[in-house]
């Protein structure tokens, strides 16, 4: 941990339990494994093992996420090399990353708002869980992130995924109170993919960096309420350890729409977790905010936060 800024190294010793910090130092610092999430729209994992077992690539399948295969590292150029993947039969998505879209527990028939959606990983996923039967409007700002993302759902083939080059901050005013569900994987400092060995990782990281990001997620968070149908599911998540940008953000919205909205807990099927914080640095939070989730990093998964929220009634009239 000697390599990363020590700024940031001695916020996070204020953030991570003691009995973690030894394995969420060492997370920083491994190679990590491939992982791999089968496309199940076009294949089944039974043919997916099959191959891998025929090209002698040893695979392990998590208990809780069937559908996702751990590559060594090692195989990776093998993998992304294949056929299988460059047909889109797979696609590399963090475990993390997968846990959002399972908090967001999209249904069939719903119409789903990804408001940050490139590179598309998580996009892809709600199509799975939606069995392509839906509407999901995948919406980036940026245009070169948003070509590839164009890309990448042309060889995954989706058909429920209708993709717009527009700024998420004022979606809202054009489709207020649409969407039964809201993505909002916000960008972040990604503090989560920080690796010790890469220092390009880390190089942009300044406190002025967390503050700039934080005022656009409350913006992007205040979009995102509005598009949401009273009774709808909102998800907000990110790949950053900062409070500032994670239940910070929480607090802020809630408080803004204190009878409108309600933190639900997250449920997800992994154990290396903790509560949100309802305290930083001498800043207090809702006490709901207990019921978001910080994921810990380990040898596989990179650090994630996820907070799930329950839209009561129309926010609309508030303004």
């Amino acid at each position: 941990m000697n390599d990363l800024p020590d700024e940031f190294t001695d916020r996070l010793k204020q953030i991570i339990p003691d009995n973690h910090w030894d394995k969420v130092c060492a997370s920083f610092q491994c190679h990590k494994p491939l992982v791999l999430r089968i496309n199940t729209l076009r294949t089944d994992i039974g043919s997916i093992l099959a191959a891998f077992e025929q090209a002698n690539i040893p695979c392990e399948q998590p208990a809780w996420k069937r559908d996702t295969l751990i590559v060594k590292a090692q195989y990776r150029s093998q993998v992304l090399d294949s056929e299988l993947y460059q047909k889109g039969l797979l696609y590399s998505q963090n475990l993390s990353s997968q846990l959002a879209p399972l908090a967001l527990d999209p249904q069939s028939g719903d119409e789903v708002l990804d408001m940050c959606a490139a590179p598309g990983g998580k996009t892809s996923q709600l199509a799975c869980m939606m069995r392509d039967n839906g509407r999901i409007a995948a919406v980036e700002k940026a245009k070169a992130r948003f070509f590839k993302m164009k890309a990448n759902f042309k060889t995954l083939q989706h058909h429920s995924i209708h993709t717009y080059l527009a700024d998420a901050v004022v979606l809202w005013r054009k489709t207020p109170e649409r969407f039964d569900r809201v993505l909002l994987d916000a960008p972040c400092s990604s503090e989560a993919r920080f690796q010790t060995f890469n220092p390009d990782s880390y190089a942009h990281w300044t406190l002025r960096k967390i503050r700039e990001t934080s005022r656009k997620q409350k913006k992007l968070i205040y979009s995102a309420v509005n598009c949401l149908k009273p009774g709808g599911v909102l998800v907000y998540c990110t790949c950053s350890f900062a409070p500032e940008e994670n239940e910070a953000i929480i607090d802020h919205i809630v408080n803004t729409f204190p009878q409108q909205l309600s933190v639900v807990p997250v449920d997800i099927p992994v154990s290396n977790t903790q509560p949100g914080l309802t305290q930083w640095q001498g800043n207090h939070y809702h006490e709901s905010l207990r019921k978001s989730v910080r994921v810990l990093p380990d040898e596989i998964m990179d650090g994630f936060y996820i907070c799930k929220l329950l839209k009561n009634v129309s926010t609309l009239r508030t303004r």
